[in-house]
């Protein structure tokens, strides 16, 4: 069996529709993608899922176990189903990386929309050194970010204005 989600989403799709399904095949394909899968989430579901699977499998007559069993072959079913189905949108462009300035202004807990000036930095600076210093149970490299970010905000408002 190759280790592709789309073929044992076919498998899988397979034995969902029988009218009785053969669920000792089910717990093969549960054991193969609980040790082969690349994809964690499906890893788990596999892995969680077979021991209901084998259960099924040696008592095909017991309405209980079987339900539990067609329980957890859809969990599997929908994890393969998500980790196929094309994504459509923006939903996979890379996160973009926010600009030094308003990574400077989201370290000082300052608005991002409008223009600053040197006092409202400057007290900005002093709210979050309070619980940023290394006196104050902070750490000496996040006083170190906030000093920088208060100097770039502040040289950045001169030139601005100069």
């Amino acid at each position: 069996m190759d280790s592709k989600p789309g073929e044992w989403q076919l498998d899988v799709e397979r034995i969902w529709q029988a009218d009785a399904p053969d669920w000792s095949e089910a717990a093969r394909l549960a054991d193969v993608m609980a040790r082969t899968a690349a994809e964690l989430l499906l890893r788990q579901a596999a892995t969680q899922a077979l021991p209901i699977l084998r259960h099924a499998a040696l008592e095909p007559a017991d309405p209980a176990i079987t339900d539990a069993a067609r329980r957890r072959l859809g969990i599997i079913r929908e994890v393969l189903h998500g980790l196929t189905t094309p994504k459509f949108g923006r939903r996979d462009l890379p996160v973009k990386e926010p600009a030094p300035e308003e990574v400077h202004r989201q370290l000082l807990g300052l608005p991002l929309d409008r223009r600053l000036s040197a006092p409202e930095i400057h007290r900005a600076y002093k709210r979050a050194a309070k619980s940023a210093h290394p006196d104050a149970g902070g750490s000496a490299q996040a006083f170190q970010a906030l000093s920088a970010a208060r100097e770039a905000l502040i040289a950045e408002v001169r030139f601005s204005r100069g």
